[in-house]
């Protein structure tokens, strides 16, 4: 029997929260959360953005990601540099690049894993749907 809307609007919902949960676990030992993560892994592939354009990449408020900002500071993973007129642009520092390629590994294995029960075949399908849902 077909899942309803909602029911498949749900089950999404659960699968974000299992890898949310998984990955905030297997980062501990990184001493990041996944919120912090998430954060190296935005500025690693943005270089240059400013605090504003990482917060919406991060689905947070301005407010919000400049006190994350300050927390990746404080514990030597990024810095922050001055950019054109009052943006301000963080840069990883080389403990912040370790942090989020160790991290990278760690989501990975957590993702690979969730999706494991699935062949090949059928990851490509979910993924085309996916991009079909989230393009329309």
């Amino acid at each position: 029997m077909a899942m309803t809307v909602g029911e498949l609007g749900l089950a999404v919902k659960r699968l974000q929260v299992k890898h949310h949960r998984a990955a905030t676990e297997a980062l501990r030992p990184l001493g990041v959360t996944l919120v912090q993560w998430d954060a190296l892994r935005h500025l690693h592939a943005n270089p240059g953005a400013s605090l504003h354009d990482l917060a919406v990449l991060t689905f947070q408020t301005d407010q919000a990601f400049g006190t994350l900002a300050a927390r990746l500071e404080a514990r030597g993973l990024i810095r922050r540099t001055s950019g054109a007129g009052r943006a301000i642009r963080p840069e990883l520092t080389p403990e912040g690049e370790r942090v989020f390629a160790e991290g990278r590994a760690v989501t990975e294995r957590v993702v690979a894993g969730s999706f494991a029960p699935l062949d090949d075949a059928e990851r490509a399908v979910f993924g085309d749907l996916l991009q079909r849902l989230l393009a329309g």
